[in-house]
Parts: C-alpha cells; sequence; structure tokens
C-alpha cells in the first residue's frame, strides 16, 4: 500500500492525495504533525530517494525542503550531521513523501513516477 506522509496544510500533500483518490488507487495517509516516521521508514526512503539521486547525501540534499523556515539550520551543517537533522526535524523534508512499499520512494510531487506505481 501507499503511504503518503506530509501535513494537513501543505498544498502539495493535498495534491498528492487527489491524485491517487482520482486513479481509486488506495493509500494511508500519515500526518507528520501527529506522528513521524519510523526509523526503518525514513532509511528505506533515504535508500529509494539514493538510488535514484546517485548517491545517499546528494538524497539527503533532494528530501530537504529549501523552502523551510528551518532550512537554515539545515544547510550548514556537515553532510555527516544533515540525514539526523532530517531524521529528527521531518518538517525539514520536502513534501509530500510517498512511499510504495519499502522499495520505492519520492518526496515532492513526482507524478510521473506515481503513474509506474499502479
Amino acid at each position: 500500500m501507499i503511504q503518503i506522509f506530509g501535513t494537513t496544510k501543505n498544498f502539495d500533500t493535498k495534491k498528492a492525495q487527489m491524485w491517487f483518490k482520482e486513479r481509486r488507487i488506495p493509500f494511508q495517509f500519515v500526518d507528520l504533525k501527529e506522528k513521524e516516521m519510523s526509523r526503518g521508514e525514513f532509511e528505506s526512503v533515504v535508500e529509494s530517494v539514493s538510488r535514484a539521486a546517485g548517491s545517499r547525501a546528494e538524497a539527503i540534499e533532494l528530501l530537504a525542503d529549501k523552502n523551510s523556515k528551518d532550512y537554515a539550520s539545515f544547510a550548514y551543517l556537515d553532510d555527516s550531521d544533515k540525514e539526523e537533522k532530517l531524521f529528527e526535524n521531518q518538517l525539514l523534508l520536502k513534501l509530500p513523501v510517498c512511499r510504495n512499499g519499502k522499495n520505492a520512494a519520492t518526496c515532492g510531487l513526482e507524478v510521473k513516477i506515481w503513474e509506474g506505481w499502479k
């Protein structure tokens, strides 16, 4: 089943939910303000994005929301500290984070990738 991690007030999260609803693709919504990703869920998202990005460090950069008000606290960290900062403050993630099982995940609106998930 597809999981959508986001917040109820995030417009891109709402668009993702609508996209899956319109195609009658079942999904589970997880509000990051109420319940964050577990370490295992976070790890599978990073692994999946790093396969597409080429490296784990690039994946962490892609997962971070550069428009977040807290991005400055993340931007100047050592690469080794960035992953832990993202896990600790998951509202820094580029939303929505969508997972399809343990091997596929996206951050942001990635309709072209989602089309292959049907």
